[in-house]
């Protein structure tokens, strides 16, 4: 797998650029290599094309295409938390990773709470289910901790090179004006063709020069609604954005920091956005707390190419937070991950069916 160290200048600038803001157009590589050549990338729209191709064949990228929103799509998804004694570790873990709502799931250092996972179902009342089945199967209890606001969502990866920004939100190019004019809805459902659509995409869009038009042949609708109905779905959140999705691993950001902090709940809502607009952080949200065993209410993820990074990182959250309240010793964490034991993904599938109206 590719590092950092071994891109092309291209290459580089290729990442940078558009980790969002793509155009939604006929042919969207002509307008986003003439923005790029603007910038002082000399890049043709084939090769900026070709150059999407080869990293994403090597794994710099997870994907090319749109970011779906599972959430705003239909059904539900929480983080758990739960203990594997180390004479059981492998039983517990695979018992876990058994089940198939289970998405993602990490260990993480942490005294008793050593296994963190997300459960993704169509219906809500279905998390409940699932978790007593695991802890009936594991004889582990497990703690639930649903999102109850979201600060930040904002997973992305620059690397030293040209369109990385000399100030935090400076990187990368935004054409996301190019597409046709929609006006969202606030419908929550979707339509059967909006759903195919949803599954079409969810892993990328082909790596052809006429994208979204391969994509309506697929779902059997014509071009313009593709770009559309993609348009609108950007604007309603259905999208989170679209471009090049990178391997943050592929990309030296090895070093995963958990961390949670135990803020008083009268400043949570000033804290989340001021910790949240910190260009490192990829994820903030507010979670609940579980008295006498997990003091923490609001959790901020970084990301670092370095041990030492990470923990520069980490202190600048924690330098953020006391901006606010008087933060102890004893009010804040940071849970590394140690293993990845499971990544498949959120299953769209399922949750974007029990969402969708009958045909």
């Amino acid at each position: 797998m590719d590092s950092d160290a071994d891109l092309t200048e291209r290459e580089r600038a290729v990442v940078n650029a558009f980790q969002g803001g793509f155009p939604v157009v006929a042919a969207p590589f002509e307008p986003a290599a003439a923005a790029m050549r603007e910038r002082g990338v000399d890049v043709t729209a084939a090769e900026l094309l070709e150059t999407i191709r080869d990293l994403d064949e090597r794994g710099v990228l997870s994907r090319f295409g749109p970011l779906v929103n599972a959430s705003e799509i239909g059904g539900a998804a929480t983080l758990v938390a739960t203990h594997a004694p180390a004479d059981r570790f492998d039983e517990v873990v695979e018992a876990i990773n058994a089940r198939r709502e289970v998405a993602h799931n990490y260990e993480r250092e942490h005294p008793h709470l050593n296994v963190w996972f997300v459960v993704s179902v169509a219906e809500d009342e279905r998390i409940e289910e699932v978790l007593a089945e695991i802890e009936a199967e594991t004889g582990q209890e497990t703690y639930d901790l649903p999102k109850q606001r979201e600060f930040r969502v904002e997973a992305k990866f620059y690397v030293d090179g040209p369109l990385a920004g000399d100030e935090p939100g400076e990187a990368g190019i935004d054409l996301s004006q190019l597409g046709p004019e929609v006006a969202p809805t606030d419908d929550r459902t979707l339509s059967p063709a909006e759903r195919d659509l949803v599954l079409e995409v969810q892993d990328g869009l082909p790596l052809t020069e006429t994208p979204y038009a391969d994509v309506a042949e697929a779902v059997g609708r014509d071009r313009e609604w593709v770009l559309a109905t993609l348009k609108r779905f950007e604007a309603e959140g259905k999208i989170r954005r679209i471009g090049v999705v990178p391997n943050h691993y592929a990309l030296g950001y090895t070093e995963n920091g958990m961390t949670v902090w135990n803020v008083p709940d009268d400043v949570v809502g000033e804290v989340g956005p001021a910790v949240a607009a910190l260009p490192f952080v990829t994820h903030c949200y507010e979670r609940p707390r579980h008295e006498g065993v997990w003091p923490y209410n609001v959790f901020a993820m970084t990301h670092g190419r370095t041990e030492a990074e990470s923990r520069r990182r980490v202190e600048q959250v924690r330098e953020t937070m006391a901006e606010y309240w008087d933060v102890g010793e004893d009010d804040w964490d940071t849970l590394f991950s140690t293993r990845i034991l499971k990544k498949t993904g959120i299953r769209l599938a399922e949750r974007a069916d029990a969402n969708t109206r009958a045909r």
